[in-house]
């Protein structure tokens, strides 16, 4: 394992470095949180993929790949076609609005009157994501170096921190190209034709496994849609996703850079599903399916390659975490505590607000890293961030985007209620359950529609700013919605 252990000192030796070297570049507020908003084409394609591609869907997608075959792919696709749906049809309108956060976009769209509530919920979401990216060390570091739990989680989450606080969005930028170029060599140009080769091919696959493998619906359509639900839609909406479209050079690069990654993702999810496939024939027996990564990683990969492919599903938990982290330390500034001291943010490119935002980023490190610690169940704690997200901000953030009549007092509604609905109902079926989701959000649906029919429109002149930003216009500004006329 010498060499392998070569490989990943290296690959994280250069992480810091990276960090280090964003740390030259990140000199003001845009440049820290968005990277300038200057990404070309070819790194934003590659970011966007490395930060939607993360443990769950290299060490998961192959988990679903060997429990359920070909049709696992479907969780990874979902997230593929949620990235294709937001570039092609709202990404160049994103990228226009020119602002920092999710919440800013509510509060230019209906008023001012959206942004704490939703940043709290927002918030909540990539905290959790963050946590549960930084508990996937524990499984790599394990297979690495045989360490503890807690160890791998520390030393996983030390070195996320470190570039994250040096650089902000340049460091994450770059270390994620990085962490792009390693999981497509390690997992698609290595892992995957290894793995189908050592299976026997694909007629020895299919000789040796249930023909359902190999159905592409096998896994359910509730499943399907159920994933369509929460990750598709999760993708429309998330902060993390947001930050990165900000970074977008242009509107051309934010639409078909993202349409590149997302198709990216679905090779990706096919691979994945592939890989545990075959993992399936080599060892039929795993205790979890989730051990089927680093099972084959470790029994049928040569010395080196091994270490590039370990290396590999490192990159695809960093991304993810790093990107999380930025956006939690994002939300938390900007939405909630700079919100409740009363305090706007004045000027962008001032030091001050760098070295604040690069404060939170290390604190909301320090508490992704001790929650992580501390929790086991990880996937509860995942279904229920995306519960409260999609369940409570995907109505009235899409309805600010499409329907000019919804209101500040529909959107808050949809959030209390589609927010409340999913936490009752969580509490009724069980976390896991597919019916929180599907009724939380029919509930949003129903209030926000109805509300904003029953209350005064927004005014002309908070709609008329609204389409000035939309169409790139109007410059950046962090300055307070305009006030309405009647005011």
């Amino acid at each position: 394992m010498a060499v392998d252990y070569i490989v990943i000192v290296v690959y994280l030796a250069g992480m810091l470095a990276m960090g280090w070297w964003g740390m030259r570049r990140a000199k003001s507020k845009s440049e820290f949180l968005v990277a300038g908003r200057r990404l070309g084409p070819a790194m934003y394609s590659g970011t966007m993929a490395a930060i939607v591609l993360g443990g769950a869907s290299t060490i998961g997608g192959v988990g679903l790949g060997y429990q359920y075959g070909f049709s696992g792919a479907w969780m990874v696709v979902t997230i593929g076609l949620g990235l294709l749906a937001l570039s092609v049809f709202f990404s160049a309108r994103i990228a226009r609005l020119k602002v920092y956060t999710v919440s800013e976009m509510l509060d230019l769209r209906y008023g001012g009157k959206a942004g704490v509530i939703s940043g709290v919920v927002m918030w909540a979401y990539t905290l959790m994501l963050a946590v549960t990216s930084t508990i996937a060390y524990a499984t790599i570091f394990d297979v690495l170096f045989d360490v503890n739990r807690t160890l791998a989680i520390i030393l996983g989450g030390s070195i996320v921190v470190a570039y994250s606080t040096l650089g902000g969005m340049w460091s994450i930028t770059l270390t994620d190209m990085v962490q792009f170029v390693v999981k497509t060599i390690g997992v698609l140009l290595l892992l995957l034709p290894i793995a189908v080769v050592k299976a026997g091919g694909f007629s020895e696959m299919k000789a040796q496994l249930p023909t359902e493998y190999f159905d592409p619906l096998g896994v359910g359509g509730e499943t399907i849609f159920t994933y369509v639900l929460i990750y598709t839609f999760g993708m429309l909406i998330g902060q993390d996703i947001w930050q990165r479209v900000f970074t977008a050079g242009s509107d051309r690069t934010a639409k078909w850079g993202g349409t590149i990654a997302g198709t990216y993702c679905l090779v990706y999810a096919v691979a994945g599903a592939v890989i545990g496939t075959a993992a399936k024939v080599l060892y039929p027996n795993l205790a979890s399916p989730d051990d089927a990564f680093a099972t084959i990683v470790k029994d049928e990969l040569p010395m080196g390659v091994r270490g590039l492919v370990l290396a590999a599903a490192l990159a695809a938990v960093m991304s993810t975490s790093s990107g999380a982290l930025i956006a939690c330390a994002t939300v938390a500034n900007n939405d909630i505590w700079s919100r409740l001291r009363g305090v706007m943010r004045k000027t962008d490119g001032d030091h001050d607000e760098v070295k604040g935002n690069r404060l939170f980023i290390l604190a909301m490190g320090a508490a992704v890293v001790v929650i992580a610690i501390a929790l086991n169940d990880v996937v509860e704690a995942l279904t229920v961030a995306y519960n409260l997200l999609v369940g409570g901000l995907l109505v009235p953030i899409l309805g600010g985007l499409l329907w000019k009549r919804g209101t500040a007092q529909g959107a808050l509604a949809a959030v209390a209620v589609g927010g409340l609905t999913v936490v009752g109902l969580m509490a009724g079926f069980g976390v896991l359950a597919n019916e929180p989701i599907y009724y939380g959000l029919l509930a949003s649906l129903v209030v926000y529609v109805a509300v904003s029919l029953a209350t005064r429109p927004t005014d002309e002149a908070i709609l008329a700013a609204w389409r000035e930003r939309l169409a790139g216009r109007s410059p950046e500004s962090p300055s307070e919605p305009p006030v309405p006329a009647h005011q």
